[in-house]
Order: C-alpha cells, then sequence, then structure tokens
C-alpha cells in the first residue's frame, strides 16, 4: 500500500508515485486491481491515472480478462513519454543511453574519445556534444535527467569528480561544466561513480534483478564495486565506498595509476588482460578498436585453445577470485555480478574465479555465493545513468510536465 504522509500534497505525490512503482513491478493492471491493492478507492485511483496519463507516464493498454461484471481497461507504463539519459566517459571513450519509463533502451551509441590526450575542457566539450545530439534525439518525450558515469571518486552532492586516476581528473566541476554547456538544468544534472550505477542497472533491469545482496565488480581498467545491500545502494560514510581496485595485494607488484603498488587493477584490470595475451603490436591491445571487437578477437583465440591466450585468462581469472574472495567475505553478498570485459569472456573468466572464491571462504556458506557475468556488459555504467536519471520521476511524478488536458472519467 501506499505511504500516508500527513501533508495533502506529499500524500498525492506519495500515491502517485506508488502507482508508477507497482507498474514498474507488475506490469499493466486494471483500476480495480490498483485500488484493491493500494486500499484507495477507484474513483481515487482513476483521478490518479489521470493525472499520471496527462504528465505521459501512463497509458491505457489492453482490456483486463477474467473477472465479473464489466471489462475493465489495463493502466500500463507509457514509454514515448519520459527519458533518462545516461553519459559516461572512459579512458579511450564517451558513450550515451537514454532508457523509457519501462525501463527499455531506446538508443546507445559509442564513441571513441582520447580523454587522456584531450584533457578536462575539451572532453566536457565533446561530451556536451554527445548530450546534445541525445537531447534531440528524444524529441518530444521529456527528458528526466542527466546522470554521468565517471571511474573515479565522485562528490555526488556537488557534482565534483574529487580523483579519477585513470582519467588523469582531479576536482573536476563536471556538473557545472556540463549543464553550462548544454544549457541544462542543474538540478536535473548528476555525477556518480561508475560501479555505483552499474550496481543500480543490475538490480533495476539486469539479470539478478531485484536480489537484495549484490556486488557488482567492473571490468574496465580500472576496477570498482558497486555494493547493494537489503536492496539499497551502500556508499558509505564519505560517499567511496567500493573501491576494491585499490587494494593492496602485491606491496612488490606493478605501480598502479594511484601511486600506490600492486592493487588488484594491476593484476585483472584491462591493462593486465592486455599485457598477459598480447605482444606489441597486437591488435587487440589496439586502443582505436572498439573494445567489443577487441575482445571477440580474444574469446576467437580462446576457442580455437590458443595457449598463450588460455593461460593469459586463467591467470587472470584466478586473481580475480582472489579479490571477490575478499569481498565476499567482507560483505556476504547473494551474488557477485562480473561487467566490463569480465562478462565478455565469461568462458574462461568465471570458473578460475569460482573456484579461488571456494577455496578461500571463511565459512561453508560463502563458498555457495554465485558468481555470474552481467548480462548488461559494457552498457551497465550508463544504463545505470539513464535509470537513475528517471529516478526524479519514479519518486515524485509531479516533476514530468503535464503536457495535456485528460478528459478521462472516473471508471
Amino acid at each position: 500500500m501506499p505511504e500516508q504522509p500527513t501533508d495533502r500534497a506529499a500524500l498525492r505525490r506519495a500515491n502517485l508515485a506508488w502507482v508508477v512503482r507497482v507498474l514498474r513491478e507488475q506490469g499493466g493492471l486494471s483500476r480495480a486491481q490498483l485500488a484493491v491493492l493500494s486500499g484507495l478507492s477507484k474513483a481515487t485511483i482513476s483521478t490518479l491515472v489521470a493525472e499520471l496519463t496527462a504528465r505521459r507516464l501512463v497509458r491505457a493498454g489492453g482490456i483486463a480478462a477474467g473477472g465479473q461484471g464489466r471489462p475493465g481497461q489495463i493502466v500500463e507504463l507509457d514509454p514515448s513519454g519520459v527519458r533518462g539519459i545516461g553519459l559516461e566517459v572512459g579512458v579511450d571513450h564517451l558513450a550515451v543511453t537514454s532508457v523509457d519509463t519501462a525501463g527499455h533502451v531506446v538508443a546507445d551509441r559509442r564513441v571513441a574519445f582520447d580523454v587522456l590526450s584531450a584533457g578536462v575542457d575539451r572532453t566536457m566539450d565533446k561530451l556536451a556534444e554527445v548530450a546534445g545530439d541525445e537531447l534531440t534525439a528524444v524529441g518530444a518525450a521529456y527528458p528526466a535527467g542527466i546522470t554521468v558515469s565517471v571511474p573515479g571518486l565522485v562528490d555526488t552532492a556537488r557534482g565534483v569528480v574529487r580523483l579519477a586516476p585513470r582519467l588523469r581528473w582531479r576536482e573536476v566541476t563536471l556538473a557545472d561544466g556540463l549543464a553550462g554547456r548544454l544549457g541544462f538544468p542543474l538540478d536535473r544534472l548528476t555525477v556518480d561513480n561508475d560501479a555505483n550505477l552499474s550496481a543500480t542497472a543490475e538490480y533495476e533491469i539486469g539479470g539478478m534483478k531485484a536480489t537484495a545482496d549484490l556486488i557488482y565488480v567492473t571490468g574496465d581498467f580500472g576496477i570498482g564495486a558497486g555494493v547493494i545491500a537489503g536492496g539499497r545502494l551502500v556508499r558509505g560514510s564519505i560517499g567511496y565506498a567500493g573501491e576494491v581496485g585499490h587494494m593492496s595485494m602485491d606491496p612488490m607488484g606493478p605501480q598502479c595509476s594511484c601511486g600506490r603498488r600492486g592493487c588488484w587493477e594491476t593484476q585483472v584490470g584491462l591493462a593486465a588482460l592486455f599485457h598477459a595475451l598480447a605482444a606489441p603490436g597486437d591488435p587487440v591491445s589496439d586502443p582505436n578498436r572498439p573494445i567489443e571487437e577487441r575482445m571477440a578477437i580474444v574469446r576467437s583465440r580462446a576457442e580455437r585453445r590458443d595457449q598463450r591466450t588460455l593461460g593469459a585468462l586463467h591467470q587472470i581469472g584466478a586473481a580475480l577470485g582472489v579479490g571477490v574472495s575478499i569481498v565476499v567475505n567482507v560483505l556476504s553478498p547473494a551474488v557477485v555480478i562480473l561487467g566490463g570485459y569480465f562478462a565478455a569472456l565469461p568462458d574462461w573468466l568465471i570458473e578460475p574465479a569460482r573456484i579461488e572464491v571456494a577455496a578461500r571462504a571463511v565459512v561453508a556458506e560463502a563458498a555457495t555465493v554465485r558468481v555470474v557475468g552481467s548480462d548488461l556488459g559494457f552498457t551497465a555504467a550508463r544504463t545505470g545513468g539513464a535509470l537513475a536519471a528517471l529516478s526524479r520521476v519514479y519518486d515524485d511524478p509531479t516533476q514530468a510536465p503535464e503536457r495535456m488536458q485528460s478528459t478521462e472519467a472516473p471508471a
């Protein structure tokens, strides 16, 4: 049942949000079914549906089957009225994803871009261009917001990238800079860590949807973790939870982008993979090739049982499992989801990782944790960004403007 705030306007917002949430979780329902689930009258439900229709968040569907009396009309989410936009900043690319209110990806585009060479200002110029193109593409749909994914420590309240070693960014006022370039409202533009957004996407629409305790591990040049506990994203006391890529695994190991030695990402990040399986000049290491194409080459070689490739993948998978076992022993999730390039090579990475997790479990129950590849692959962070942007209207549907006068009569 919906919450019962004492303030009348807050009560209406809560009831509207409840209708949207139930339709997201259960699919289309009749007004009668919504009334039964909510404990509200059919007249009240019809009023709420009329407002949500005017805000283009719901629409009339088919006819409800079964039941007695006159068949009721289904109310379902309207995928055409509102969009969430997720942007992504990577070492060698920028990307954008647009998601509708039903959680469906309606657009996804990746642009090769050398962020390190470009520097902060040119990167923000190009990111604004990518975002502007997508804002044009959404057409008549209302852009609920924009969320930017960055591989680093982010002050989400201020939209500041505090530190992103792989990008060589420090104290970058990304939200302000992008909003100014786009002419987009600052209160609808946010910045967040890529692992947090990836975990959000997995929890909302991924293969492990609605798993209350999960950990998402990014597989990129940097390694991070997004933690969902009890159905909520864990940020920690200062907002930087999940920086597992900089766990010290070998104090005498290679130097990390953070300046320390032997961090986990030096063992399992993309740079470690390329170093282990590719000689100089190998197309797998060519930064101008899309990452999906490079992973396809690796898969092809593994399927042909190329020994250097198989050895490198086993080495990476075992090191991956060692780090995952630490996280599992500390946080005890139900599932660990491997994303990014890990998800592109599940047949060779997941089993050695599982073996290490089982061998290093503190208690027998910890050894049963599921380790799976992400269904969302390389798109998880920006998809999570789009979903985070949509949360503004999920939580408060009155944020979406009314586009028409509803003539719907209570049913």
